[in-house]
């Protein structure tokens, strides 16, 4: 049943004067105007009815509204009254007559009076269904047609309509029901009218602000918590926001601007390269820059391990958008640039966008460019990595490359790219183009205008398009604005393309001057889907735009950046009519073009309308204000220009009616009855008169006012200008709409994700509930986004890729509401930050779907002149200003007052131009169809009159060219301005003089100036009195403008220098509220500072907004006075006043008239003492070129403070002489409000001078915080701790530790049993025990539970028989770092395995639709079998060969030591435990995006000490315990900071992936140790040409501590001339490891043994170690029982207790069991944590001029022994292993089958002339032949051949190693590593050509397939299955018999047999060689016999003349002829030229 409202107006009597009358009939929000009655005197009959359907029943407080006005066609209707009447009787009785009188503006009846009647009737379907589209049309009594929009008569709240006097009494904020728009609630049948009805709602996710002070009592009790999604009701009040919208507050432009960047490739090494015998080079190429590997002669398999670094200064756009080139080249040399083999083309933002940035040890394919159908061309297996500041490259550990020979597995492609690319075409075409600039100034326009005679239009454009690295480009359109090409540009690329964004450009083509005029990227991933329902790229054809720099020309255009598409353009510059297809091809056929050079063809012409219809869009903008001005502007006038693509600009702007008719004209022939059924349809616009409308596109000039020393501003006080523009545009909303829906999802989405975060650092409670709400909000949302985006399927212009997002959109959005509600089950408290990961994700997917890639209305631009030059502009999308009656569609700020900054454009924006705002509007923007005009006004603060241009003859046709406010609220504010922190510093000195300005509306206030801090606490206090805001009341409540607050440094002289700075919004208090509690007083609140990009620092403050009431005399007077249109000014009286709540006076005498921030808000304190420990201070700088002599140390917290001693001698000793000492201070309870603690170093100077040397802010006390130890908890993890948590039990540091079971014992003792279960992959445990009971730690006895752990003894099922126990001998401490690295690796892959595990089940939790299929959430997670995760692992890296076993040598069991991939701080919290470092500060903190980077330069010094804080007062407990220091407060038990003496002694291992520091590419490194005083240059043992290097070197150095205690490890490149350069260098706080509890001295050996590789290097036993840990830790112990029993403290180890020394004699020893506890002493209780093991550690290595970018890592590790105890033993020897000498002896005995290439002499019969060659990999040079056996008819040769190949080889390494000089040039030899690979060939010798290559095979002797027994066995498969066979190693077997085949590739690239070899291959050691030694091919000793050969083979020397008439009349009859022919032309020219002279001179002479 449907409803309707009817008014039938009848008349209105006694009107004054004679003229026209006109009615205006509103009900809710909608009205309907009356005929025009003309000339009527005292009374108007209007007899006409209205009707409004209404689809909410009518509420009895809604209101009918009714204004007649005096109508006139030139001015403005004047109101002559207003009646008024509230519904509840109609909606009681259904029917009512009335008569009443008007009132008038000031609410005074008036004479006249006006006869209406009323029916409220429930209709029986006379009104029409509502329909999709967008209006509906009611027959009414009259015949006319009335249009109107759904929406506003379906929203129950009462609209202004933007005329006086405003609105309805009682105004709800217009509050949308989340996902209750119009068309769903049609659907539901019922829509809830009234508020009454909203409280009863179902969907509380979002209250009504009338009733939150109600709902904030209820929040407490009595509800289900998960359904309020609210943190607090105080973040809802603040956010609520429905006519103003957000400003973004990061100011500077983000793109554009240079950043550094490093791109590293290491080219390893390339496979399968097709051709026969190539000398191949590899050329990478990154943009223009290229760089060559070295040649590898005659090989297709080349190694090259070569390393090469680009690097960049560019934008990120620019660096990812070039084209990274492998390309393999054959026979490249100086003279000829060689042939291409194939290519691989990937952009670098494929690479950085690779999980680390970066592919490693992964195989590109190639293939070749000019012939498609080639297939794939062979495979070079490189690292690429792309480094930009600060970020850190972790390479993956360098172990043995085995399992990386699996090419398929491991193709260099993304995730998800289908290891089979195709070839494609990729059609890009260009249809025209409209609106460009002109490219020519005026002056050269007359020149040609002279010449040529006519003004043609000045532009020649053509466009570019590229794309992978290639280009094409259009032709040339000669003198065009609007452009037509119709051509296609074709690419062929393979696709998928790993190339992301197709450049599209407009240039304009000129010999001078060919300049871009506009760019546009086209992102594939954005127009095409790769989903198993996806689509290939296709896009339009569609309109894109094209933004740039401003259309006035210059010749030098400042922005022609800007127009290239770096940066945001600010202006529009034309729009471009595409589309792109891409077809994928079928190499296969025939017709196909096979190259891919970029071609060019015509296309036909598409019809207007593919693109869309067109449709007239109106848009309108109102300046509300305009503030903060800058003052460098000047106070010339200023005016704001608005354009949306070229209409209403003021240069070339189509802003001319004419121009629109022409336009309207064009867009088909409908416009005339499009024109006439307008007429016909608005009774509401009066007969359109569009074509007169000018647009009104800028603000007139103004002068501006001072606001304060910084900023001016406009004065618009009530008069606010506005501007409207009509322009044509294809109607395209929809895509709009989509993107905005999504959009809205996902601000939802984001905001409430920030709130959770937000709850989660602030420790409120119920994380999870906010966070269940939040994803409710998002699945509802999604789903409704699938009802609302499937409307408007059959629009024109829809394109393809417009139907397959919207399906991509539905699915995505669809399975995303899905797995919300999923995750929403599954969040619960503890797994509340994981699920907020995951839900971050669907914000990047919401983020990426909303950007819609087929462009349709351009942006709109608001630009700032004055005096007519441009200054600055703002960017407005203008999607989120379009409108739409459906509330979800609509653009975010569109109807909305938005604050926009103003920013000055291009790169005048960077830097400190950016930081500052030129101006601050707000601006109020409608966007929408020019048919939909209707509303334009409504989002407006209401209130104001329209003030319209003359020449209006329509009513309403003729929008207001400025609004005329006659309603303002008065208020007041109250900044309460707390503090600070963080600040950038500004000031020389390191701190800054903060004070901090605040604005809001054209006022402005400053704190005071506190001097020298980054922590100000301003504590003040700021009042604004009678800050008049225009609008409704209400409106103001919920929406108030923003406060900005801009922080500054006062300088003594020149301007205050620009902090930071951030928004607020005030909480407002109306009159007629109570200020109290849930609202008010408002609390505290943190607001993030910005400069620029970069945070810097953050402001508590709070806000608030108080209406000031109006006096009643006042008022009383002020009605008295009123006449018809006075308008009556009221004063605020004292009266008014009073009511506001009292400040405070000011409470301190000092501080003048400031006022502090009132009780109430301000925080509670209360009273901490604050313990500081002051050890010392390091590396201070000179301080204005003097040496810092006495320096002192002042701590400062909230007022108070406390100095350190003085330090006498800084260089003596920079150790304080008293070492803690303390203050008391009151500080707030709730902890994230506590001030920063300040640490200023000061050095004094004679005559009591005092220099400030540098200073440190702690930010957060939090981790200082002490609290005092839980008695009740029996639990020994609840133990006393820091709140930093090192004295607690550090868990999970250690690797593998069993999982341990605890077995209860009768006597009340714990055993924790560690015996290791087989299977069960070892994750870290807690083992929980009491304090108060005993626990055994049972080690298995023969062997350390470790090492059993690791040693999982790889056995192989009926395989080889596993290699004995290793001798002892033959270990180094080189099998010791390798066999840990194995570990490493191990570790990591089955923790990226687990890892992959939990993501797999993170998914299918998410799959599993809320179906509990979840692990327990216990300990112990992923104990999973060992098993499954290897081959997992494995399987994920497709790896396993075999069974990836025989691939490694047999592991040994080694005792092995920790491989950290990172350094040791951040394993051990940089050692901080009890001493931390604090860094001192000095100087101006330049700012850069990463400023962390660029503050090491203004590091002057640390200071090592710590600070304690705890409430007062403390339990006595703690200060009654035996042996308490009171000196020493909380920092008991610390050592004394006196002088040491301490041997250091580093190990440096190697380094690895060093930056190259030389021409070549590679470097000369060595190492430079210092330390203090002491440097140790290692110059003469440089390694040449190595980027890694093997040092294997120790240094020994004496230092004194603390004078001497950072030590520096750098890597020097060694040059031959000039100095040497740095490389890299790592720094190393010496002090700190020495003092930390984790005891970092010398690490502790896994195990304990007196002799050997791992003999013990501590000069202490672990037995005394122990002693002294437990003497120092007052524990009980140790005690060594009887068994192998150990006790420390309540703990029970157990251990083996017997041990071997040299001599094999077994003698009895406590060390193992001391060694035990040692490495489990993390489980002592109190005073455990984790010691640190035997360890290698990789440091980064870094160079001070490219600060933040890895210059390569360095292995090492640093021992360290005191002076005063005995001294350790000699140094470990680390040499690198010497490469140990091998000899191969291959020998030859024969070949079969191999393919015959010679036709024999006579007979034709085919044949060969075989001869075998060999070498190793790296040595071609070495190559070794047969002799050759000719005439072989069958393929079968006979040898008995011997070939001798010497060699070095590392056995760890798997490499052989080759010492030779590069080039002839160079200085010295460079060693090269190289895979030990023995390559045979077969070949056909020629005697008069070059010999033929007929096949080969490469064995890598580590792993070859066995030879088979026969020839007949032998068959290709043993190459092509490689992988499969069983392989053996030849440094296993020694000698191997058998045939191997030879291959080669045919003309399609397939492998073919070319032969078969049998041969023996026999390696011997250097000495046994030098025993037998044998001689090369059949020579002494132990010579070969000879072969048995057929007689054909000797033909050649039977009869050597058949064989040369053979070679003569076969091979070389035609070469001879032609040799013949061609002397006898040379005889006959010589004897022409002899005889000629003769000749002449007879004919001369007449003879």
């Amino acid at each position: 049943m449907t409803m309707a409202l009817l008014v039938y107006l009848k008349t209105v009597s006694e009107l004054r004067g004679k003229g026209d009358r006109i009615a205006k009939v509103s009900f809710r929000g909608l009205s309907f105007y009356s005929r025009v009655l003309e000339n009527c005197e005292d009374e108007a009959r209007f007899e006409e009815a209205f009707r409004w359907p209404v689809a909410s029943k009518v509420d009895g407080n809604e209101m009918l509204e009714i204004h007649i006005y005096n109508y006139s066609k030139v001015f403005t209707n004047r109101l002559i009254g207003t009646f008024r009447m509230v519904l509840q009787k109609v909606v009681e009785e259904g029917h009512l007559e009335v008569s009443d009188t008007l009132i008038d503006d000031n609410n005074t009846a008036i004479q006249t009076s006006i006869s209406i009647e009323i029916r409220y009737q429930a209709m029986d379907g006379s009104v029409r269904v509502w329909s999709d589209g967008e209006f509906l049309d009611v027959p009414d009594d009259r015949d006319g047609m009335f249009q109107f929009e759904t929406e506003s008569l379906l929203s129950s709240h009462s609209r202004s309509s933007g005329t006086p006097p405003g609105k309805s009494s009682h105004g709800i904020p217009t509050f949308k029901k989340a996902g209750k728009g119009v068309f769903s609630a049609m659907k539901l049948g019922k829509v809830r009218s009234s508020k009454e009805d909203h409280k009863k709602g179902d969907d509380p996710a979002i209250l009504e602000t009338e009733d939150l002070d109600r709902k904030a009592m209820r929040l407490g009790g009595g509800h289900d918590p998960d359904t309020i999604s609210l943190a607090s009701v105080t973040a809802v009040t603040t956010n609520v926001s429905n006519k103003r919208s957000k400003p973004d507050i990061k100011m500077e432009p983000g793109a554009g601007r240079p950043v550094d960047y490093q791109i590293s490739v290491t080219v390893i090494e390339a496979r399968q390269l097709v051709g026969l015998n190539m000398d191949p080079v590899v050329c990478v190429e990154i943009g223009e820059e290229k760089k060559y590997t070295s040649m590898k002669e005659s090989t297709n398999c080349p190694y090259y391990n070569e390393y090469f670094v680009f690097d960049f200064h560019v934008p990120p756009d620019v660096m990812f958008d070039k084209i990274l080139k492998l390309s393999v080249i054959h026979s490249k040399n100086l003279l000829r640039s060689g042939t291409l083999v194939g290519t691989f083309k990937l952009d670098v933002g494929t690479v950085y966008t690779q999980p680390e940035h970066q592919f490693y040890h992964k195989w590109a394919m190639l293939s070749d460019p000019d012939d498609i159908t080639a297939g794939c061309k062979g495979y070079i297996k490189c690292d690429i990595a792309v480094v930009g500041k600060g970020d850190n490259i972790k390479t993956p550990h360098k172990a043995n490359e085995t399992d990386e020979d699996d090419i398929e597995g491991n193709l260099l492609l993304p995730e998800g790219v289908p290891s089979e690319r195709q070839w494609a075409r990729f059609y890009v075409k260009i249809y025209r183009a409209e609106g460009l600039p002109k490219m020519n100034t005026s002056i050269m326009a007359n020149v040609k205008k002279a010449f040529i005679g006519e003004n043609r239009d000045l532009v020649d454009p053509y466009v570019q398009v590229q794309f992978a690295g290639q280009k094409g480009k259009t032709s040339v359109q000669k003198s065009s604005y609007e452009p037509i090409w119709n051509e296609q540009i074709i690419f062929t690329e393979m696709f998928p393309p790993l190339c992301k964004r197709i450049k599209v450009q407009i240039r304009d083509s000129d010999k001078v001057n060919d300049v871009a005029i506009g760019t546009h990227f086209i992102d594939l991933r954005k127009i095409s889907n790769d989903g198993d329902k996806g689509f290939l790229p296709t896009l339009g054809p569609a309109w894109v735009n094209m933004y740039g720099s401003t259309r006035n020309y210059t010749l030098m255009d400042e922005h022609q950046d800007l127009n290239e598409g770096l940066g945001e353009g600010v202006s529009f510059r034309a729009r471009l009519l595409i589309s792109v297809a891409v077809e994928i091809l079928d190499t296969t056929s025939v017709e196909i073009m096979s190259s891919t050079d970029v071609q060019l063809e015509p296309v036909s012409n598409i019809s207007e309308s593919a693109t869309g219809k067109l449709e007239e869009f109106f848009l309108f903008g109102s300046f509300l204000e305009a503030t903060m001005i800058d003052r460098k502007i000047g106070d010339k006038p200023i005016n704001f220009e608005v354009t949306i693509g070229n209409y209403g600009n003021q240069l070339d702007g189509v802003s001319k009616p004419v121009a629109g008719k022409k336009k309207k004209k064009d867009g088909g022939g409908e416009s005339d009855e499009e024109e006439s059924e307008l007429i016909q349809n608005s009774s509401d616009e009066e007969a359109e008169d569009d074509g007169d409308l000018a647009s009104v596109s800028s603000t007139p000039p103004m002068k501006p006012v001072i606001t304060d020393r910084n900023y001016f501003h406009l004065p618009y006080f009530e008069k606010k200008p506005c501007i409207y523009i009509k322009s044509w545009w294809q109607d395209q909303r929809r895509r709009l709409y989509n993107s905005n829906i999504m959009d809205k999802i996902a601000d939802k989405l984001e905001e409430g994700l920030n709130d959770v975060q937000e709850i989660i650092k602030t420790e409120k409670a119920f994380p999870e509930r906010r966070l269940r709400g939040v994803l409710e909000e998002l699945s509802a949302g999604c789903s409704r986004f699938v009802t609302l985006a499937n409307k408007d399927q059959n629009q024109a212009g829809r394109t393809k890729l417009d139907r397959e997002r919207l399906k991509s959109c539905m699915r995505e959005m669809e399975s995303m509401s899905q797995q919300a509600k999923t995750i929403r089950s599954q969040v619960k408290r503890n797994t509340v930050r994981d699920k907020l990961k995951l839900s971050l994700n669907f914000l990047q997917r919401l983020r990426f779907l909303a950007d819609e890639p087929q462009h349709s209305i351009p942006d709109v631009f608001i630009w700032m002149m004055s005096n007519n030059k441009r200054i600055a502009y703002a960017r407005v999308p203008c999607k989120d200003i379009l409108y739409s009656i459906v509330d979800e569609e609509m653009g975010k700020e569109c109807g909305k007052v938005k604050a926009v900054f103003l920013r000055l454009p291009g790169k005048k924006g960077f830097g400190p131009a950016g930081w500052t705002v030129q101006a601050k509007l707000e601006m109020y923007l409608w966007l929408g169809l020019n048919k939909q005009r209707k509303d334009f006004l409504s989002g407006l603060p209401s209130g104001f009159e329209e003030n319209k241009a003359v020449k209006g003859t329509g009513l309403q046709a003729v929008p207001p060219i400025s609004l005329i406010y006659n309603m303002k609220q008065v208020f007041q504010l109250r900044a309460h301005m707390y503090q600070a922190r963080s600040l950038f510093a500004a000031d020389s000195s390191g701190l800054s003089d903060p004070f901090a300005r605040v604005f809001f509306s054209t006022h402005s206030q400053v704190t005071e100036v506190l001097s020298e801090t980054l922590c100000p606490t301003w504590d003040q206090l700021l009042v604004f009195d009678n800050v008049e805001l225009y609008g409704e009341a209400t409106e103001l409540r919920d929406d108030p403008p923003i406060i900005v607050i801009e922080i500054y440094d006062q300088d003594t002289v020149g301007k205050a220098e620009f902090i930071g700075r951030t928004f607020a919004k005030p909480l407002t208090k109306m009159v007629d509220e109570h200020y109290g509690p849930p609202r008010f007083p408002p609390q505290l609140e943190y607001y993030q500072i910005f400069r620029g990009n970069c945070t810097a620092g953050e402001l508590l403050a709070a806000f608030e907004l108080l209406q000031i009431p109006y006096d009643d005399e006042e008022i009383r007077r002020a009605l008295i006075a009123v006449h018809d249109f006075a308008v009556p000014q009221i004063k605020i009286g004292p009266a008014g006043r009073t009511e506001l709540p009292p400040i405070d006076g000011p409470s301190d005498v000092d501080r003048g008239p400031i006022l502090p921030v009132p009780l109430g808000i301000r925080p509670i304190l209360s009273r901490y003492r604050i313990e500081v420990l002051f050890w010392g201070l390091r590396d201070l700088k000179r301080i204005n070129l003097a040496q810092v002599d006495r320096p002192r140390v002042d701590i400062e917290c909230a007022g108070k403070g406390i100095q350190s001693a003085l330090i006498q001698n800084y260089k003596k000793n920079p150790n304080f002489s008293t070492l803690v000492k303390w203050f008391e201070v009151d500080l707030p309870e709730n902890e994230l409000l506590h001030p920063p603690l300040n640490i200023r170093v000061v050095d004094c100077r004679a005559f009591g001078r005092y220099t400030l040397v540098g200073s440190h802010a702690v930010t957060s006390l939090r981790k200082f915080i002490y609290t005092p130890p839980d008695k009740r908890a029996n639990n020994w993890a609840h133990t006393a701790k820091l709140a930093n948590g090192y004295l607690a039990l550090i868990n999970g540091t250690s690797r593998s530790r069993p999982h341990s079971h605890a077995i209860s014992h009768s006597s009340g003792d714990i055993v924790v049993n560690m015996d290791p279960e087989p299977n069960i992959k070892k994750i870290d445990t807690v083992v929980k025990l009491d304090a108060t009971s005993d626990a055994v730690v049972k080690i298995d006895v023969n062997e350390d539970e470790k090492e059993k752990e690791k040693k999982k003894k790889k056995k192989k099922k009926g395989e080889e028989v596993e290699e004995e126990e290793p001798d002892e001998s033959m270990l180094d401490w080189w099998s010791k770092y390798f066999a840990s690295i194995e570990t490493m690796m191990e570790n990591l892959r089955a923790q990226e395995a687990a890892w992959a595990e939990a993501e797999e089940r993170e998914d299918l939790e998410i799959a599993a639709e809320g179906a509990e299929i979840k692990g327990d959430d216990s300990h112990v997670k992923g104990t999973k079998p060992k098993e499954k995760i290897k081959t997992k692992s494995s399987k994920d890296k497709k790896k396993n060969h075999g069974d990836g076993v025989e691939k490694k040598l047999p592991k040994l069991r080694v005792d092995e030591l920790m491989v950290f991939n990172k350094e040791l701080e951040t394993e051990f919290e940089h050692f901080e435990d009890w001493l931390h470092t604090f860094n001192l500060y000095r100087g101006k903190a330049i700012d850069d995006d990463d400023h962390a980077m660029v503050d090491d330069d203004r590091i002057v010094g640390r200071f090592k000490g710590s600070l304690c804080m705890y409430k007062l007062p403390l339990s006595d407990e703690i200060t009654r315990e035996a042996g308490f220091d009171p000196n020493m407060g909380m920092f008991q038990s610390i050592p004394h900071n006196d002088p040491i003496n301490v041997l250091v002694r580093v190990y440096v291992v190697r380094a690895t992936d060093l930056h190259p520091a030389d021409i070549n590419g590679k470097a000369d490194p060595y190492i430079v140790i210092k330390l203090g005083k002491s440097e140790i240059k290692d110059k003469e043992n440089y390694i040449s040409k190595q980027l890694n290097p093997v040092f294997g070197k120790s240094f020994d150095i004496e230092a004194t501590f603390p004078m001497e205690s950072m030590l520096t490890v750098s890597v020097y490149d060694w040059d031959l001339v000039g100095t040497d350069d740095l490389i890299g260098e790592t720094k190393i706080d010496l002090e700190n490891r020495y003092y930390s509890k984790h005891r970092a001295t010398c690490g502790i050996a896994s195990s304990y043994s007196l002799h050997g590789y791992n003999m013990w290097r501590d000069p202490q036993k672990p037995t005394q170690i122990l002693a002294k840990l437990c003497k120092e830790g007052k524990l009980d112990g140790p005690h060594y029982g009887p068994g192998g029993k150990i006790k420390v403290a309540n703990r029970i180890f157990l251990g083996p207790t017997e041990i071997e020394d040299e001599n094999g004699l077994k003698k009895q020893t406590e060390e193992h069991l001391a060694l035990t506890v040692l490495k489990h002493w993390e489980e002592i209780p109190r005073v455990g944590c984790k010691l640190i093991p035997e360890h290698v550690e990789t440091r980064p290595l870094l160079n001070p001029d490219k600060p933040g970018i890895e210059q390569g890592r360095i292995e090492m590790w640093v021992d360290m022994f005191p002076m005063d105890v005995p001294a350790p033993g000699p140094a470990i020897d680390i040499s690198p292993r010497k490469p140990k000498s091998f000899e191969l002896r291959v020998i030859i005995w024969n070949t079969d089958d191999v393919v015959l290439e010679d036709d024999a002499f006579m007979t034709g019969e085919k044949m060969s002339d075989i001869y075998v060659r060999g070498w190793l990999k790296g040595q071609q040079e070495d190559k070794q032949d047969t002799d050759v056996h000719y005439h072989s008819l069958t393929g079968e040769g006979n040898f008995n051949w011997r070939f001798v190949f010497p060699f070095d080889y590392l056995m760890a390494e798997e490499k052989i190693v080759i010492s030779k000089k590069e080039s002839l040039f160079s200085w010295d030899e460079t060693e090269y590593k190289i895979p030990a690979r023995l390559t045979m060939q077969v070949w056909d010798a020629d005697h008069f050509s070059a010999d033929d290559f007929l096949g080969a095979i490469e064995l890598d002797l580590n792993r070859f397939p066995r030879g088979a027994k026969t020839a007949k066995q032998c068959s290709i498969d043993m190459v092509l299955n490689e992988q499969e066979l069983p392989t053996i190693s030849i440094f296993k077997q020694k000698r191997v018999k058998g045939w191997w085949p030879f291959v080669a590739r045919d003309e399609n690239d397939e492998l073919e047999l070319t032969g078969k070899v049998e041969a023996e291959l026999h390696l011997m050691t250097a000495e046994e060689a030098e025993k037998n030694p044998v001689g090369l091919g059949r020579n002494e000793p132990d010579p070969l016999e000879k072969p048995n050969r057929p007689d054909t083979t000797f033909l050649w020397f039977l009869s050597p003349l058949k064989a040369i008439r053979y070679l003569v009349c076969n091979r070389y009859k035609w070469l001879i002829i032609k040799i013949v022919l061609a002397l006898l032309l040379l005889i006959m020219v010589g004897l022409f030229l002899y005889s000629m002279p003769g000749y002449l001179v007879k004919k001369l002479l007449g003879a």
